[in-house]
């Protein structure tokens, strides 16, 4: 069973912002990740409440695991994605 994807107001003013073939292929990577739990994920250290980076090509999507639902926050270039 898939989980549910919840956009912030800022993850989806970033998602806005990339260009629409690689807003498409970023989109991918998170159904099928909300769908089969499949993906490069990593959860990052020391940040309460735990928040896990996905690698979707040169994009990192950043999110909460809600249990029924993924929590998205942000959704930046890799270069940018750590500063």
């Amino acid at each position: 069973m898939a989980k549910r994807v919840v956009w912030t107001d800022r993850a989806r003013a970033d998602l806005r912002a990339i260009e629409q073939p690689v807003a498409m292929r970023i989109l991918r990577t998170l159904a099928r990740y909300a769908y089969t739990g499949e993906g490069d994920t990593k959860q990052l250290r020391e940040i309460e409440p735990p928040l896990i980076r996905l690698r979707a090509q040169d994009h990192r999507v950043f999110f909460r695991d809600r249990g029924e639902c993924l929590e998205i926050s942000r959704v930046l270039h890799r270069r940018e994605a750590y500063r």
